[in-house]
């Protein structure tokens, strides 16, 4: 092994493909159950767009989490996982009437509903099937965050959520509805965050609203916080874990919870970002007139991430230890774009080294293409490979 990869049964493997670390993936969870049940009431559902490998899924949901999904094929990879229905929540500002029916026929937890509209149908399609659907109202607090533009989602100029000015109006109508019964607010503020302060300012928004709704004898049974805690992307192996107890801590002193009320996470990122790596091979050093480029056989196809928001991974070369050179990562797609990293030292490559590009288990192997009629990238667990 060289660090904490075994690299000689990864050799074994065609590249590219993820791998995912799940002594990591366990831990993660440990420490995430620990520090959630600390504060009473406190519930963790992970957020499958983050991940949805069938192996990885069922590691989470042995460790006892709820899953949090956006889409009915979500809905159904979670029940195939064997996660209870009364532990998972179901988001997502186009709810067709299909995925509707399948949360009301698994008799899911609860509906984050993002606007009157698809309040109405819900109402309609749980009539239908004699159900009563339970929802919560997702509002858009107006907070932003400190991250890429294209992951916050708690602005007023983004598409989530129902407007803080017609809450109590929409709430009002849920509670006329037969079919429906409401029962907590939700929110979602971005991705990626790593200042506990804008986690703040979304607590002293919802104790406000809290307060609001008060005033008119309105109840609610739970609170939904959604996710966004960021991880350390630069230093995976000296930082393997985001902050967990600096995150569930600022909840507890800053969110005013009212008695039996539920708290309701839905973390993502931050469970398996850290324990997921893309390895790729080395196809060819290309020396061009002011640079050097490290060809592999990955691309945006296998990870989206630097091309859509120029997001950074920390790249290794496993299998040398020859001296520093600069490099530009690049992938085998025919767009400009496809680049990992740009002027990063590596260890001298060759044609058919082994490189890993780190922290890839959110939006990694999900987000994959077949563009360029390329295959998709198979996912491995530790416990397959070792």
């Amino acid at each position: 092994m060289k660090g904490q990869f075994p690299i000689d049964r990864l050799q074994q493997v065609r590249t590219p493909f993820y791998y995912y670390d799940a002594d990591l993936l366990r831990q993660t969870l440990a420490a995430i159950q620990k520090e959630a049940g600390r504060h009473e009431g406190f519930m963790v559902h992970y957020a499958v767009k983050a991940n949805a490998n069938p192996k990885v899924l069922r590691i989470i949901r042995q460790a006892g989490l709820g899953a949090d999904c956006v889409s009915g094929g979500e809905i159904e990879a979670a029940v195939k996982a064997g996660f209870p229905a009364d532990k998972i929540v179901y988001a997502g500002v186009g709810k067709s009437d299909w995925e509707i029916l399948c949360g009301l026929r698994h008799d899911i937890l609860c509906f984050n509903v993002e606007s009157l509209a698809e309040l109405e149908v819900i109402n309609q399609l749980a009539q239908q099937e004699g159900k009563t659907a339970r929802v919560a109202l997702r509002i858009n607090p107006d907070v932003g965050a400190h991250t890429h533009a294209n992951i916050t989602t708690g602005l007023a100029e983004n598409k989530f959520g129902i407007a803080m000015r017609d809450m109590e109006a929409v709430i009002m109508r849920a509670q006329e509805m037969t079919a429906v019964r409401f029962v907590g607010l939700h929110f979602h503020i971005g991705s990626q965050i790593l200042d506990m302060g804008d986690f703040q300012a979304l607590c002293n928004r919802i104790n406000d609203l809290q307060t609001q709704l008060e005033r008119h004898h309105i109840a609610v049974e739970s609170i939904n916080v959604g996710g966004g805690l960021g991880i350390d992307y630069q230093h995976p192996n000296r930082v393997p874990m985001a902050d967990f107890k600096a995150y569930f801590d600022t909840f507890a002193r800053q969110l005013r919870l009212r008695p039996r009320q539920t708290l309701h996470f839905e973390l993502g990122r931050a469970v398996v970002a850290p324990c997921g790596t893309l390895f790729a091979r080395t196809l060819y050093i290309k020396e061009g007139a002011a640079k050097k480029f490290c060809i592999v056989d990955a691309g945006m196809t296998d990870l989206i991430r630097p091309a859509l928001y120029q997001a950074y991974h920390k790249i290794e070369n496993l299998t040398s230890d020859e001296p520093l050179e600069t490099y530009d990562v690049v992938g085998p797609i025919c767009e400009s774009s496809d680049v990992f990293a740009k002027q990063i030292d590596l260890n001298r490559c060759h044609r058919g080294d082994l490189i890993a590009i780190r922290s890839a288990g959110a939006y990694g192997e999900i987000m994959a293409s077949g563009y360029n009629c390329r295959q998709l990238p198979k996912g491995y667990t530790s416990d397959e490979l070792i």
